[in-house]
């Protein structure tokens, strides 16, 4: 099967969330990714195990998805030789992916500069929370700190009270991984129109801010900043809105348009609302009247009634009924991968290409699996891989 990202080979320097959730999402179309990982006991900060099989070992890396269709070798980038078997493959490689904070590649050697010089064709990603430049760039953080510069964390929430904290999910996945793996593919269509390779620099905050752009245009057209649970869009509205049903679950209703609305009432019975739909002064009350009529049956009952009409309205899965819901399994969203330990679940691929589709094709190695093949075929000996192992540079 022809994929998307056929031969495209990525060397994968990072280690936190978005940068793997990058290569991931690149190999699951295909690409030749390489994790390019500590070697065991070489950073104290990057403890780890290492290929070490045990079951517990094989079961953790099975089920890692942000590792799967990888694979992995072991150098240790502070030693000189470890630095000259990564220039061997930066020759052969189209990308290479970090995650450290500003500064760090330079220091390694494996700057955009030094790696660009080695080959010219070469693509450089750097993920950081703030990105390379300006007055935050060396600052520490995580999603929750990249999403309230980014302006995410101070739109959401109830009035009056504290910014609802999501899952880190905004920052590092969207603005981070999934705005990593698309400027690389640009990157990539990019150097077929110029031959040259190019550096990419990625801050989680832009990313955020990026996702944020419509919200922003009818700022600045307007001057209305946007106040957790004070917008049509985040909570304010009696028609967009998440009500808890009488077996505890919560149901969301989006039905903004006004043949939904209409509909929307007329199958809860509340057509005397009907004309009352943008009457903002009225909105606290018809939460209320909505809210106790969602009680009066459980979620599953709502989306039978509700899903007969035009609506705009479904259940809010909890994560146990995510991976059982019909349309994600007809939709591949839920997929069995082979493992060591036995077929494993993972969430399938999002984007749905007709003629080169993505899959998941393996699930994630162990630290430094793949060190003597990848060292093989860079022309190394068994004794030469066994004298650098023994030196500490290989793992």
């Amino acid at each position: 099967m022809v994929m998307a990202l056929d031969g495209i080979k990525v060397l994968d320097l990072s280690r936190l969330a978005p940068g793997p959730h990058c290569s991931m999402l690149l190999a699951d179309f295909g690409a030749d990714v390489t994790l390019v990982e500590a070697v065991p006991g070489s950073s104290a900060k990057l403890g780890s195990i290492g290929l070490r099989r045990s079951e517990a070992a094989d079961r953790a890396a099975a089920y890692n998805a942000l590792g799967r269709g990888k694979k992995s070798i072991a150098l240790n980038l502070k030693d000189e030789a470890a630095k000259e078997v990564f220039y061997s493959l930066v020759q052969g490689a189209d990308v290479v992916i970090e995650g450290f904070r500003p500064g760090v590649v330079k220091r390694l050697g494996v700057d955009y500069e030094t790696l660009a010089a080695i080959n010219p064709r070469i693509i450089c990603c750097s993920i950081s929370g703030f990105g390379q430049t300006g007055p935050y760039a060396n600052l520490v953080g995580h999603d929750i700190n990249y999403i309230s510069v980014g302006g995410a964390l101070g739109v959401t929430g109830r009035p009056g009270q504290a910014p609802a904290i999501p899952v880190n999910l905004v920052a590092d996945f969207a603005g981070g991984g999934l705005t990593a793996a698309f400027a690389i593919c640009l990157a990539i269509i990019a150097r077929e129109k110029t031959g040259r390779g190019q550096n990419i620099d990625i801050g989680m905050s832009d990313g955020v801010l990026s996702l944020m752009t419509s919200a922003f245009s009818q700022y600045f057209s307007m001057g209305a900043a946007i106040r957790p649970g004070e917008s049509l869009l985040n909570g304010a509205a009696p028609f967009y809105n998440t009500y808890q049903c009488s077996d505890g679950r919560w149901f969301s209703i989006g039905s903004i348009e006004p043949h939904f609305y209409e509909a929307l009432c007329r199958v809860l019975g509340t057509e005397d609302l009907l004309q009352k739909q943008f009457a903002a002064d009225e909105w606290p009350a018809m939460i209320e009247r909505f809210a106790g009529i969602f009680r009066t049956k459980p979620a599953d009952e709502w989306m039978e009634i509700l899903s007969q009409h035009d609506i705009c309205a479904t259940p809010v899965l909890e994560m146990e009924n995510v991976v059982t819901n019909a349309h994600n399994l007809a939709r591949g969203m839920v997929v069995e991968v082979d493992s060591p330990v036995g077929k494993v679940q993972h969430i399938g691929v999002g984007p749905k290409l007709s003629d080169t589709p993505g899959t998941v094709r393996f699930t994630s190695p162990l630290i430094g699996q793949h060190t003597d093949e990848i060292l093989q075929g860079l022309g190394m000996d068994a004794a030469k891989i066994a004298a650098l192992r023994e030196a500490g540079t290989v793992g």
